[in-house]
């Protein structure tokens, strides 16, 4: 049973009321932290070039010409392969795959996890230990030698292959944690009141559990979408999944391959690994930002500060405990009595 939204209502200097919804404030709250803002916009800008990035492409990425091994310059701005390949329309054309890949895993093992463990966390009894065997079972499959074990069965597996691989085998750890999570939500307060209203099983899950799961779901789904991205660029830089289909590994595996460091050719591999940086820098921020969201602690650490009875200012950190100074009141030493004089 789910509290209604309180109001508080503020008077301005220049006359009329402001009412400001706390619920309001604490989505806004999430934006707001840098971190999460700067991590959103950086992944949002990938997932535009995803988009319109084969569009803008202003080469093919497999078309060769008479520039070979060319230096970035106004013609091509990352410059060229060995084959006279246009290198800035490759990372254009090969950012679609690697966050299809990634984002499209992180749905598939976050959907799971939802599934299976917020379920054996809610119904217990046997669907529990039924579920937990499953996710234990789940938990020590290897996802990478799998994918690469399909990858080399399969020769004709793309990026969808990959990336139902990956979601299929990377659920398990954030069931146990939703499970966990579960567990110790079911037996709260406002569940018991709305089970006693004659709510249904599905709608105590719906709304009075996942709304309190959610910074846990959106983390294992960051965390799942990192190993997506780098599994993939992974299988393309050991030449494992088709090199037919641009991605920011296949740039890494040509640039390997031609000994691209030895050649002098540094702007055939920076860019490509620039991008895999700044995409998983982005994603750590969004990480970081809803640990922030999620544990006061972590949100105020840096801003509290203490003030000491002699106007000293102690600030609070995180791991820190700040020791303010002895009083001056004196001490009356404890003397400990001996046997006989308590005889």
């Amino acid at each position: 049973m789910s509290a209604p939204a309180t109001t508080i209502t503020a008077v301005t200097p220049d006359g009329p009321e402001v009412a400001v919804t706390p619920a309001k404030r604490r989505r806004l709250r999430f934006v707001a932290n840098p971190k999460a803002a700067t991590g959103l916009i950086v992944l949002a800008f990938f997932c535009l070039i995803a988009i319109i990035g084969p569009w803008i492409a202003p080469y093919d990425p497999s078309a060769r010409s008479s520039d070979l091994i060319q230096a970035p310059s106004g013609k091509h701005w990352f410059g060229t392969t060995h084959l006279g390949q246009d290198i800035f329309s490759q990372v254009l054309v090969g950012t679609r795959g690697v966050m299809f890949v990634g984002l499209l895993a992180g749905l598939v093992a976050t959907a799971l996890s939802i599934l299976i463990g917020v379920s054996a966390g809610f119904l217990g009894g046997a669907a529990d230990d039924g579920l937990s065997a499953l996710s234990n079972v789940f938990l020590v499959i290897p996802a990478l030698p799998l994918i690469i074990i399909v990858a080399s069965t399969i020769p004709s597996a793309g990026d969808l292959m990959v990336a139902l691989v990956i979601g299929l085998t990377s659920w398990a750890w954030g069931a146990r944690v939703l499970r966990a999570q579960t567990l110790s939500l079911r037996r709260r307060d406002y569940v018991e009141a709305a089970r006693a209203t004659g709510e249904s099983t599905w709608r105590l899950i719906t709304f009075e559990i996942m709304p309190n799961l959610t910074a846990i779901i959106a983390s294992g789904f960051v965390g799942t979408v990192i190993f997506a991205v780098m599994s993939e660029i992974t299988l393309a830089f050991i030449g494992i999944s088709t090199i037919s289909e641009w991605n920011w590994g296949t740039i890494l595996f040509w640039a390997q391959s031609q000994q691209a460091l030895a050649q002098g050719a540094w702007w055939w591999f920076v860019p490509a690994g620039l991008a895999i940086a700044v995409l998983g820098t982005a994603l750590s921020l969004v990480n970081f930002g809803i640990d922030e969201f999620v544990s006061p602690r972590l949100r105020s650490s840096g801003h509290t500060r203490l003030t000491t009875k002699d106007g000293r200012s102690v600030r609070m950190r995180v791991g820190f405990t700040p020791v303010l100074g002895a009083t001056s009141e004196p001490v009356t030493p404890v003397v400990p009595r001996r046997e006989e004089e308590v005889a």
